[in-house]
């Protein structure tokens, strides 16, 4: 089987020891195929450089909500330069947080929006956070519109997944859906179209909870296979063959 990780922050500081072993693992787990969206403006270089160490890492370059302390209004001008240049596969991770206390509601739907009319105009998939802003964030991609892309970590009710799923868009689903506890999305994953879905592991973060507390890497993305094929009662091969398309589709082979 091969799978398409649609959510690996490789380029994050904890893998700076051993990022060539990471890579290692998740060839080995089957893992072709990674998703690398930044956070931050000063992130953009270093996460270049990480996805030119394999063929199956893909870029995406955008302005995290969670760190809205470091952005700039220079770095949103500079957003389409790097796109124009680099011809990232996706911009991201952009989008609302209104769970972590102290971050400007106003002052994130600015940067948000003009990441999704960034996106519109170059043609490009968005990958996106949100929490407990799903509504607003649904909103925003009507109000813009002409966008495609993934909302990753879903934890949002069947009733937003489809309304998200008319507007063309997937969810993107990791770690959290091996919790017993969790069980509206485990839920929702057992009965959405396969077409929407994709799966990720938002390494270093989010282990699956045979790994809670510990840091999360690609070659995990396995276990979270599993967990979505068994809840869904399907075949894992089937699972890894429709998401690895689906991520293909979205982001390029």
């Amino acid at each position: 089987m091969r799978l398409y990780d649609s959510h690996s922050h490789l380029d994050a500081p904890e893998f700076d020891a051993d990022r060539e072993a990471v890579l290692a693992r998740a060839e080995a787990a089957g893992v072709a195929q990674q998703l690398v969206p930044a956070v931050a403006f000063t992130a953009w270089p270093g996460l270049k450089a990480t996805c030119g160490l394999r063929p199956g890492l893909k870029a995406a370059y955008g302005l995290h909500p969670m760190y809205l302390e470091a952005h700039r209004p220079e770095h949103l001008e500079a957003l389409p330069v790097w796109i124009e240049r680099e011809r990232p596969a996706a911009v991201g991770e952009c989008g609302l947080d209104f769970f972590v206390p102290g971050l400007d509601p106003d002052l994130q739907r600015h940067y948000f929006r003009r990441q999704l009319e960034i996106a519109r105009d170059f043609g490009l998939p968005v990958v996106l956070h949100a929490r407990r802003a799903v509504d607003e964030v649904i909103a925003m991609l009507r109000r813009i519109g002409g966008l495609r892309g993934v909302v990753h970590s879903w934890s949002g009710s069947k009733e937003q997944a489809a309304q998200l799923f008319r507007l063309g868009f997937h969810l993107g689903i990791g770690g959290p859906v091996s919790f017993e506890r969790a069980q509206r999305l485990r839920r929702t994953v057992a009965t959405m179209p396969l077409e929407h879905l994709l799966l990720e592991t938002d390494s270093p973060d989010q282990p699956d909870a045979s790994r809670r507390g510990q840091r999360n890497e690609p070659a995990f993305l396995v276990d979270v296979l599993r967990t979505v094929a068994r809840l869904r009662g399907e075949d894992e091969a089937r699972v890894a063959e429709a998401t690895r398309r689906n991520a293909e589709a979205l982001f390029g082979a």
